[in-house]
């Protein structure tokens, strides 16, 4: 059975730079494995790539780069996230759900909650602490989503498939 796939969202180079800088300062530094993110979906099967491809290319195609919110800054109890919202990537995830749905996990069923972990599987009390920090410096308050990004997840880190670009 092949790896399988991870879809997050690419966005631009000030806000992934951002959110890189919070993650590779609170996140356990032997549990850092890849880059800060947004994910879509977590673990489509890997035996789809060509039309997991195919159909984030066409999603894609008719989608133009838009605008994300960082609407806050919340707790994982063991770890921290920073709330990331926006009709259009809501619309967005939609579009790719109805498309998969018969090949979607548990997890990847359930309504997007978009996020990018900053921080996990630490001590409750370390979280609290990073919380209360990330809370003073989120970070910039907005972003822009680019595309998608496709990736194999290869036992813990993640291997760059494709890049999907928004049409705009």
């Amino acid at each position: 059975m092949a790896e399988p796939i991870v879809i997050t969202l690419a966005v631009d180079e000030r806000a992934q730079a951002a959110w890189n800088t919070l993650r590779r300062r609170w996140f356990p530094p032997e549990r850092l494995k890849v880059d800060a993110h947004l994910t879509l979906f977590h673990a489509l099967p890997g035996e789809h790539l060509p039309a997991i491809l195919a159909d984030s290319t066409e999603v894609a195609g008719g989608m133009t780069p838009f605008e994300l919110t960082v609407a806050g800054v919340r707790s994982l109890g063991r770890g921290v996230a920073l709330d990331v919202g926006s009709p259009a990537l809501l619309r967005l995830h939609a579009a790719l759900r109805a498309r998969w749905a018969s090949w979607l996990t548990p997890q990847d069923a359930q309504p997007l909650k978009p996020h990018v972990t900053v921080q996990n599987k630490v001590r409750p009390e370390t979280a609290a602490e990073t919380l209360h920090e990330v809370q003073r410096d989120p970070g910039p308050p907005t972003a822009t989503a680019t595309g998608l990004a496709v990736w194999r997840y290869v036992g813990g880190p993640w291997t760059f498939a494709a890049a999907v670009p928004f049409a705009g």
